[in-house]
Order: structure tokens, then C-alpha cells, then sequence
């Protein structure tokens, strides 16, 4: 894979601010947008902390984060290790949420032992989460990011990577995963009723996408 030039830097505690605002306006309405931007804080600051943890932002032109990916290689556990290490700062994060929707609290409980089914070692990557802000939509901005993941992923010695998205009413975001390489392994229902599509890729394929 060639080396790949662009204003992509690693993700830092400076960034996490823009990187949550960034955040929240690609996911409207999703679940880790509703328990709201204290809670995506101490996410982003441990994917930044943890040894596993892969983050990469995307800067614009004023040096300013406008771009992020985010995940983690040997993903199983993930979620439920960042929880634990933090669990009180963030139960108190999403007092509000829990306040403004009750019910919400089985899902946050969930997240304790979210993704179980998560592939397991250390030659596995997940993505979790990617982002851009609207001024870099249709720059090419989003497949930097995911093919700079990939030369992180590929440098920690990670030989397949996967990711999870919308089944329904994204079809954007399927073709753009697609057209990378990504090819669909498996397809689930949520409990809350989503249907998935858990996409996987080999990074050491010699037809993955470079730069």
C-alpha cells in the first residue's frame, strides 16, 4: 500500500472538541449522539488513551480537525474495557439522557458488554465511527481517512479490518464502503430493531484501494 499524503495527523486531546462537534453533526439522532457531548467526550478520549485505540483526524485548511476516524485493533471488548475503566464518569455523562428517555438506560447497561460478538485478535481492526464536516463532503476527505486507517491498521499488523452501518436508508454510505473494497459477510437486526450490514475488508489484498 502506498504511503499516503494528506493533512491527516493522529487524533489528540486537542482535537476531541472538534472531533465531538464533528461527531455530532454526522450522526443526528443516533444513539451515542443522544447521551450527548460530555459522554462523546470521555469516548474519544479513551479510544485516544487506549494502547489498541487507532484515531485520526482531518485537518482543514485553518489547522482545525474538520475530519475523523475512529476504532481499534483486537476490537472484541473494546467498548465494555473503555466503560469499565470509566464507568462512573460515564454513568454521570448520561444522567441527562437517562433523565430526558428512561428506557435508555438497558441500552447504556448493554454498552457493558457491547460488541460480544466482535472479532477476536490482535490481526483484527474495527472502524467505529467516521465523520466529516460539510465543507469536506465530496473532497475526497472521507476516503483519506478510511485508507489512512488502513496503513494504521496494516502497521500494527492488523490483516483484516470490519465495520458495521445502516442497512436501510443509507445507501450512500454502502456504495462508498463498497467501492473501497468492503464486501458484505453478514447482515443482523439490532435489538432496537436496526438492520445492519457488518462489511469486512483484507488489508493486505493486493487490490485494496491506495491513495
Amino acid at each position: 500500500m502506498k504511503e499516503i499524503y494528506s493533512p491527516i495527523v493522529t487524533m489528540k486531546p486537542k482535537h476531541i472538541q472538534s472531533v465531538v462537534q464533528t461527531h455530532l453533526v454526522s450522526f443526528p439522532g443516533f444513539f451515542l449522539s443522544f447521551l450527548g457531548s460530555r459522554f462523546l467526550m470521555l469516548y474519544y478520549e479513551g479510544i485516544c488513551e487506549a494502547p489498541e485505540g487507532i484515531g485520526l483526524v482531518y485537518l482543514n485548511a485553518s489547522g482545525g480537525a474538520a475530519g475523523f476516524v475512529a476504532g481499534s485493533s483486537n476490537p472484541r471488548g473494546f467498548y465494555s474495557r473503555l466503560l469499565k475503566k470509566d464507568w462512573l464518569k460515564f454513568a454521570f455523562a448520561s444522567i441527562g439522557a437517562i433523565i430526558r428517555k428512561p428506557t435508555v438506560i438497558t441500552r447504556v447497561a448493554r454498552g457493558l458488554i457491547h460488541p460480544g460478538g466482535n472479532p477476536l485478535g490482535d490481526d483484527v481492526a474495527g472502524l467505529f465511527s467516521i465523520g466529516v464536516l460539510p465543507e469536506l463532503q465530496g473532497t475526497g476527505a472521507g476516503k483519506k481517512l478510511v485508507l489512512a486507517f488502513f496503513q494504521e491498521a496494516l502497521n500494527r499488523g492488523c490483516k483484516r479490518l470490519f465495520l458495521t452501518t445502516d442497512r436501510d436508508e443509507n445507501d450512500a454510505v454502502n456504495a462508498f464502503y463498497q467501492k473501497l473494497g468492503f464486501s458484505i459477510e453478514r447482515q443482523y437486526e439490532t435489538p432496537e430493531g436496526r438492520r445492519m450490514n457488518e462489511y469486512w475488508i483484507d488489508l493486505d489484498n493486493k487490490d485494496t484501494p491506495n491513495a
